[in-house]
């Protein structure tokens, strides 16, 4: 355990942090999923705008890089032309 204020206070931010971090992936990640199960295309064009607001959000807080956000986005739109075009 921290003996200094100043590390006392580090520790609370990094936990705060680390908290908020984790709320913004698995956010993103979720989005993601219900994106790809979506039946219709529709549907998954809903989902595909949520998860591109989180991935964004998370990539303007660091929480992933901004090319990292555009590659998975990427990839999930092509998954969602490739069911329309069943």
């Amino acid at each position: 355990m921290p003996n200094k204020q100043n590390a006392k206070k580090a520790l609370r931010q990094n936990i705060k942090r680390a908290a908020q971090n984790l709320a913004r992936r698995t956010k993103f990640r979720e989005a993601i999923k219900k994106a790809n199960k979506a039946e219709n295309v529709k549907k998954a064009l809903e989902y595909a705008r949520e998860a591109q607001k989180a991935l964004d959000k998370a990539a303007k807080t660091g929480v992933i890089k901004k090319n990292t956000a555009a590659r998975k986005l990427s990839r999930l739109m092509k998954k969602i032309q490739a069911k329309g075009k069943k």
